[in-house]
């Protein structure tokens, strides 16, 4: 059975973007470290494009073999031309109620009930599937995301998009991991509890 990772970006006041969701900001912090750091141990989440610069277009996922995105993640790389940004994956998934047909043979599109896809979804073998944004998406679902990776740069944003706006709950994690980074980068991990 695979595991719903959510593998998010965040500033240290815990927010994944700007009020209207940009996230640009945050390439700002990222430095040699740090992309030896994700080329070392989470490779697949680095988009196609970005793998064929860093020389790694061939290295095989190491966690993940889905990824699961929303049409608003998706959005900015089609409107550049990328329909798969995440070829290296077997598995491509966008959730959208608004594309009418997938943009590339290599996405499915997921616009019915969410949760159960998802449960399917993990039920598969495989490495894990992980959840490359945003915030709606987390929120529809907090209560099969199985572990959450928070990579929290030294940036303190005041207001903006949170990680998910599922309303108070309390739901006990357990701290598995930290990763200190130089550059002031905090690789978190966490599992949940029970």
């Amino acid at each position: 059975m695979r595991k719903l990772t959510y593998f998010i970006a965040t500033t240290v006041d815990g927010f994944i973007g700007a009020p209207d969701g940009d996230g640009d900001f945050f390439y700002a912090q990222v430095d040699q470290e740090f992309t030896e750091y994700l080329k070392a141990e989470y490779p697949e989440t680095i988009a196609a494009l970005g793998r064929e610069h860093l020389g790694i277009a061939d290295l095989p996922p190491k966690r993940f073999d889905a990824v699961l995105m929303g049409r608003r993640t998706y959005e900015p790389g089609l409107k550049a031309g990328v329909t798969s940004p995440y070829g290296h994956l077997p598995e491509q998934y966008v959730v959208s109620r608004s594309l009418a047909s997938p943009p590339d043979p290599q996405v499915q599109l997921i616009n019915g009930d969410l949760a159960a896809r998802v449960r399917e979804l993990k039920a598969r073998d495989g490495l894990g599937i992980w959840l490359c944004g945003g915030a709606d998406l987390a929120t529809q679902l907090i209560d099969e995301i199985d572990e959450f990776v928070v990579k929290t740069y030294p940036v303190f944003a005041g207001t903006g998009m949170p990680m998910s706006r599922a309303g108070f709950g309390v739901r006990p994690l357990e701290l598995t991991g930290v990763t200190p980074l130089g550059g002031g980068q905090i690789v978190s991990t966490y599992v949940r509890k029970g």
